[in-house]
């Protein structure tokens, strides 16, 4: 109680603070090539308006706490709450063009289109459940014009019921089994259905729907299904002895058929039913083969098990045991982790906040209080750095009674000043969490809604001969499934927000390890790219017999490919080595044009080029760009300047500028077969910049202008961020 009272005052006044407002930039990319989108609408909410320029770059006034939508034809519409002033890199999917005019196509080919949405229907299934039920519409309309064949109609109502019965939503995907089994009883789908009526807790009917599949004619697969969906519905109504009676059938046949996961899952799920009925030897018995077989599988499955046996432990009030296999849970997690197989769910079990925590209430249990202090401590630098705010908020105020109870007031004071703070951080979260809910439900209701309209416009045209009366009746029937789908939706939205959250977490991710790939991929290809053009030059040299000058030219490209070389692997130098081979390389090319140009390079003293680090050659392109596009065709001799400085302790400046003939002349200058190649070397260094100031919050900022205002020369400046 004593917590409600100041979350509601400090919940009031971060909301009445007035914050204030500042330029926020922000770019727009396409996640798959990293290419800048322009045109795109940025809009805050109720405050402001803008668009992408020709950069996919935009900037506008906005203040923390304020949502950005950003929202384009090309992608689904992204919502973003503004956190700080850094610069955002929103990386999107563009939608692909599924628009396919059927009409002068064959009966044979729009059959091979449904089955193709279908088939991205459930690829995106577990991911985006919107985009999954779209694809299902769009399966029902390619085939607009004619009724559906009952296998299509089965098919389509059946992958409507997974997605609905994976995204915790049993009643909607009940109505759709029953539709599916109307037009085709196939008995996978009869299984699914009374999953779903147990999920539902319609108990009975799913009893009933599994015992009439015991009279049908069933793979062994299938009789294992079919046993232990009754084991699951009798354990469920605690009827713990026909639980064991009918998973002991199941893993019967699952051990004579050698059908392994099923005999794990089976060994376990008897272990809980005799822990369910006070058997506890028995229990025992089961959950050690449990365990065992688990370690034949994959090592997810076996956390698992540990989890789930350590939990029985602690119903048993073995604790010693428990905190022994949590231990080696928490072991098997990390290393889980470090092989990146497994997904981040902060509601699982399987994480080492959670684990760590039920150690520490162990120990509490043993009144071992010390003891407990480690765990819970380790519990909250997990969550906090994990965004758990649910364990943290538990591990800090359970932190907080046992320095009580241990008398330590001082340490159970400022413990329980945590646990104010994060429980008035996750009441933010939960308001922002509603609020997207919100939006989330009501575009998943217009989507199914889609089907179902569907469904029912053939059904009306089909009976449009028909009397007025029953027209009349399944236009009423037609309303009243809307308002029952878009009740049921609403009231049950806020679970899926915490799929889509955990999702999000897992994607984010794969996008950072994807990043990383890429990285070394592009700097891989810079290598090659330069010693071709630098073997272009000692190529020249012998080409006009002048040997002594490629012996020379050789020599000191020796130099520079030796420290180049060195550097391949690094994802960051130091400032210092980067502008040593900088050094070696403008040499090189003023050995081979000191007729076209003076070079100069200019390093602010104050600089200490040791604390600054840059990716290694990103300097070189440009510098390359300067002499072969625009001093090379210079009439009269030119001028390269190369200059660092220091505009404050965590900033330097890097201006590269060159009086060449400039951009719009080089270009002009290409040859047709120039025009048609793009620069690889630059390409290059775009990607890369764009997917470091992805991952590393504007550490490079690239701008390219003219220097003179006839469109001749060229400055290239970059801005280097030292963190």
């Amino acid at each position: 109680m004593l917590c409600v009272l100041p979350l509601s005052l400090s919940s009031q006044e971060r909301t009445a603070e007035a914050e204030p407002s500042f330029q926020l930039n922000g770019q727009v990319l396409d996640a798959d090539d990293y290419s800048p989108i322009s045109r795109v609408n940025v809009e805050i909410t109720g405050k402001g308006y803008t668009t992408t320029n020709n950069e996919g770059q935009f900037q506008i006034e906005a203040a923390v706490g304020d949502e950005l939508v950003i929202r384009s034809d090309d992608f689904k519409t992204v919502y973003y709450t503004v956190k700080d002033r850094q610069r955002i890199t929103v990386e999107v999917e563009k939608a692909i063009d599924t628009k396919i005019k059927l009409s002068s196509r064959s009966a044979d080919s729009a059959t091979d289109y449904f089955k193709v949405y279908i088939d991205s229907a459930k690829v995106f299934l577990k991911q985006d459940a919107k985009r999954s039920i779209e694809y299902v519409t769009k399966a029902l309309q390619s085939v607009s014009g004619r009724k559906p064949s009952a296998l299509q109609n089965a098919t389509a109502f059946e992958t409507l019921g997974d997605i609905n019965l994976y995204w915790q939503l049993p009643d909607l995907a009940i109505a759709n089994y029953k539709q599916s089994i109307r037009s085709s009883p196939r008995i996978d789908t009869r299984i699914k259905l009374a999953r779903a009526y147990m999920n539902n807790n319609n108990y009975q009917e799913s009893i009933d729907e599994f015992n009439d599949l015991l009279g049908e004619r069933l793979s062994f697969y299938q009789q294992v299904e079919v046993y232990e969906g009754l084991g699951d519905n009798y354990k469920a109504t605690n009827d713990a002895t026909q639980g064991v009676e009918n998973y002991q059938k199941g893993l019967d046949i699952a051990n004579r058929r050698r059908i392994s996961p099923k005999i794990t899952d089976l060994n376990s799920k008897i272990g809980e039913a005799y822990a369910q009925g006070g058997a506890i030897e028995e229990a025992e018995t089961y959950f050690d083969n449990s365990l065992n077989l688990s370690k034949k599988e994959n090592k997810k499955r076996a956390v698992a098990e540990k989890n789930k046996v350590a939990d029985f432990y602690n119903q048993k009030q073995d604790f010693g045991k428990e905190i022994e296999l949590r231990q080696e849970a928490i072991d098997e997690i990390e290393s889980l982790e470090d092989e990146e197989s497994i997904e981040e769910d902060l509601n699982s079990a399987l994480t080492p906040q959670r684990q760590n925590y039920k150690i520490a209430n162990a120990y509490v249990a043993q009144n071992k209080l010390v003891e407990a202090i480690p765990f819970l401590e380790k519990s909250i630098d997990e969550a906090n750095a994990k965004e758990d705010l649910v364990v943290q908020k538990d591990a800090t105020r359970k932190l907080s009674e046992i320095y009580r109870d241990i008398g330590d007031f001082d340490k159970a004071a400022e413990s329980y000043e945590n646990y104010v703070n994060v429980v008035d951080e996750l009441y933010v979260k939960k308001e922002q969490e509603l609020s997207q809910a919100t939006r989330f439900s009501k575009e998943i209701a217009l989507r199914q809604n889609r089907i179902t309209s569907l469904e029912n416009e053939r059904a009306l045209n089909e009976s449009r001969y028909q009397l007025a009366f029953e027209n009349q009746t399944l236009i009423e029937k037609n309303n009243q499934v809307q308002k029952w789908i878009i009740g049921s939706l609403i009231a049950i939205a806020l679970l899926l927000l915490y799929m889509a959250y955990s999702q999000r977490k897992s994607v984010k991710q794969q996008k950072y390890a994807n990043n990383l790939l890429a990285l070394k991929s592009l700097r891989t290809q810079m290598n090659p790219h330069f010693i071709f053009n630098a073997l272009n030059s000692v190529n020249s040299f012998i080409a006009s017999n002048d040997e002594r000058a490629a012996n020379k030219y050789l020599s000191e490209f020796s130099q520079l490919m030796r420290s180049v070389l060195e550097n391949s692997e690094e994802d960051f130098i130091p400032l210092s080595k980067e502008i040593e081979l900088l050094k070696l390389y403008v040499k090189l090319e003023h050995f081979r044009f000191k007729d076209k140009f003076d070079y100069e390079i200019k390093v602010d003293e104050s600089i200490n080029t040791e604390d600054f680090v840059i990716p290694p050659m990103l300097l070189q392109p440009y510098v390359e760009n300067a002499v072969w596009h625009g001093l090379r065709y210079k009439e009269e001799r030119g001028s390269l300047v190369i200059e660092f400085d220091q505009v404050d302790p965590e900033t330097v400046i890097i201006t590269i500028s060159d009086d060449g003939i400039g951009r719009k002349k080089s270009k002009e200058l290409k040859t047709e077969n120039q025009k048609k190649q793009k620069s690889k070397g630059m390409g290059n260094i775009k990607k890369r910049i764009s997917i470091l100031n992805t991952m590393y919050k504007d550490k490079v900022d690239v701008t390219v202008e003219d220097v003179f205002q006839n469109q001749e020369g060229t400055r290239v400046r970059l801005t280097l961020k030292k963190d």
